[in-house]
């Protein structure tokens, strides 16, 4: 078997992919969605993921056209795994770098695979973003002493671009806990868990949040410096009207 992971540019309706591909979608792990027939297994994440699962990798290339989706689209993110199924398999499962090994596979199985690829997918999503964030932090900070008041706008939407990127992050790939229906079922849940291991999806996600962190603390240094040069600014004013003041006073007097 073989499973195609891709993060969508353009968002893929329910309603969309029933029809291109003639399949209903039932709700499935964490807000998802998945149908299925003979031959395809299709999990649509609500971060835009979509996972296709199939015997052979024609009727995932074929699946794609039906969507419309080309893998020669820039900037696409995909991710690969191969699947197999061995009936004499030991163990429930056996997950290497190198491929998935089924005892069976179940609905519930594919479907907590396709969430865990698609969590690294969307992840490797953020990733890049922060990776544009990071050096527009930087160019930033390097332009410190030449940031003017009037830029303070500008700060403004990156600060504000950061946060929903955190909000983002932290909210739709569901990182930080596990799915619900894990908690009810032991085998599933040292799937993911092994799958979540070998994808390194804490660490990457821990990493991502370190940046952030790094990104923000950039945004507050100029913010900072920013303020400091309208307080100046402001004394500098009160400073002049004062001498005003003064000088009218004085001639005012003199007369």
């Amino acid at each position: 078997m073989n499973l195609l992971s891709l993060y969508l540019n353009h968002p893929l309706t329910i309603a969309t992919v029933e029809y291109a591909l003639d399949i209903t979608l039932v709700r499935g792990v964490e807000n998802g969605y998945y149908g299925k027939n003979d031959t395809l297994h299709v999990v649509l994440t609500p971060f835009g993921v979509l996972t296709l699962i199939a015997e052979e990798k024609k009727e995932i290339l074929e699946t794609l056209s039906l969507l419309r989706i080309s893998l020669d689209a820039p900037n696409l993110i995909t991710q690969d795994y191969p699947l197999r199924i061995d009936s004499q398999l030991n163990t429930l499962f056996e997950v290497t770098n190198e491929a998935i090994v089924l005892r069976e596979a179940s609905t519930l199985n594919l479907n907590v695979i396709a969430l865990a690829i698609s969590q690294s997918v969307g992840l490797e999503h953020y990733e890049k973003r922060l990776d544009t964030l990071f050096l527009q932090s930087r160019r930033i900070v390097e332009s410190i002493h030449t940031f003017s008041i009037s830029r303070r706008s500008h700060l403004m939407q990156f600060a504000k671009r950061l946060a929903l990127t955190r909000h983002d992050m932290v909210s739709n790939l569901l990182l930080l806990d596990k799915p619900n229906i894990l908690w009810d079922n032991e085998d599933a849940e040292n799937l993911y868990t092994r799958l979540a291991f070998i994808l390194e999806l804490n660490d990457r996600h821990e990493i991502a949040l370190s940046k952030l962190s790094q990104i923000k603390e950039d945004v507050m240094l100029v913010m900072d410096i920013i303020n400091h040069k309208k307080s100046e600014f402001l004394e500098w004013i009160i400073i002049i009207l004062i001498a005003v003041e003064i000088v009218m006073g004085i001639a005012q007097f003199i007369r």
